[in-house]
């Protein structure tokens, strides 16, 4: 399906959701990032129905690869549903087509929200220390609106329900990863075997993001405006959605600032204890902090893995592949200053 065909498709399935008799096609373009998943913005005109007028959409399909762990476009758009009705920030989702014949895969179409997500300009830009601080603190309440949602929960019966602890479930799933992998990887196994010594006790279990990071929200003159991404998703220990967001990935050279390059754990954390009444336990977040490290270069193995086999040849996923030195590395940096409680600035 050519560009334009494919416009065209999308359009007039929305004339057709909508009940517009007419449909005109302003914008349509791919979207920068979703190296998992296909981003598609498009402007439409809409005239009649129950959404005239000038409209502006995301359409969200699959890759021409993907990854084990995402789900699938039907089953995110299920969470999205739920994030949206728990007042997350999220785009509002309209429509799931999971009719294949027209544009030749399943998607789903939701609001467009504005802003950037760029971390280049989230992080180095110009926000001033007033807006940083209360984007820290958003990213505390926005997790802790999504974590209050607990299993069992009607519609997300796709989403495997924990039968073991969170940490033992990921390290049991990373082990399984790396060994289909061909190489060795030394400094992986070793951390995994690090995580398994010194897992903390069983705690509850939540609806978490499992990506919600610098580069997976959008904001807008320093205000929060979507959290995007939803593809790995799943019940887990809230502390994983607070590790990952800490973790040094994704601080995009602002070390200082250990929170997304943004912001201090104490911000994030003042606005979590704001919604859930609980303030996160910091020993616990620095855990899976240690495992957000292990789970990105595992998934930066994959990634490398969809290139070099030419399932799906990228500049993008080969470069991922090439970041793993500098995720082990930090892995060891990370261990390190948990073993040392002077410098972890908490007690064991």
């Amino acid at each position: 399906m050519t560009h334009s065909e494919l416009a065209a498709a999308l359009a007039g399935y929305i004339a057709a959701q909508t009940g517009a008799p007419h449909v005109q096609v302003e914008e349509f373009s791919r979207l920068s990032g979703g190296a998992i998943q296909d981003n598609y913005a498009l402007t439409l005109v809409l005239e009649g129905g129950y959404q005239p007028g000038r409209q502006q959409y995301v359409v969200r399909c699959d890759a021409p690869s993907g990854v084990s762990a995402s789900l699938s476009r039907p089953e995110e758009f299920a969470v999205l549903k739920k994030a949206f009705e728990a007042d997350v920030t999220v785009p509002e989702p309209f429509w799931l087509c999971d009719n294949k014949s027209v544009i030749g895969q399943s998607f789903y179409v939701m609001s467009r929200a504005m802003g950037t997500a760029s971390p280049q300009k989230l992080v180095g830009g110009d926000l001033t220390d007033a807006q940083r601080s209360e984007l820290t603190r958003q990213f505390g309440r926005e997790l802790g609106h999504l974590h209050r949602i607990k299993p069992p929960v009607s519609g997300l019966d796709f989403l495997p329900q924990p039968t073991e602890s969170a940490a033992q479930a990921r390290i049991d799933l990373y082990r399984d990863y790396l060994a289909a992998i061909a190489e060795p990887h030394p400094v992986l196994e070793w951390a995994l075997n690090w995580l398994e010594d010194n897992q903390p006790a069983n705690g509850p279990s939540v609806l978490c993001h499992c990506d919600f990071r610098t580069g997976n929200y959008m904001v807008d003159q320093g205000r929060l405006t979507a959290v995007l991404d939803w593809e790995f998703a799943t019940w887990s220990d809230p502390a994983e959605d607070l590790g990952w967001l800490c973790s040094r990935s994704w601080r995009f050279g602002a070390d200082e600032r250990e929170v997304g390059g943004i912001g201090h754990k104490a911000e994030l954390f003042a606005g979590y204890q704001e919604v859930t009444g609980e303030q996160p336990d910091p020993d616990r977040v620095n855990y899976w902090e240690v495992m957000a490290l292990v789970r990105w270069a595992v998934i930066a193995l994959q990634q490398a893995e969809r290139h070099l086999s030419g399932e799906q040849s990228s500049l993008e996923l080969a470069l991922t592949g090439r970041m793993l030195p500098q995720m082990e590395y930090d892995l060891l940096q990370q261990v390190r200053e948990l073993s040392d409680p002077e410098k972890r600035g908490t007690k064991s």
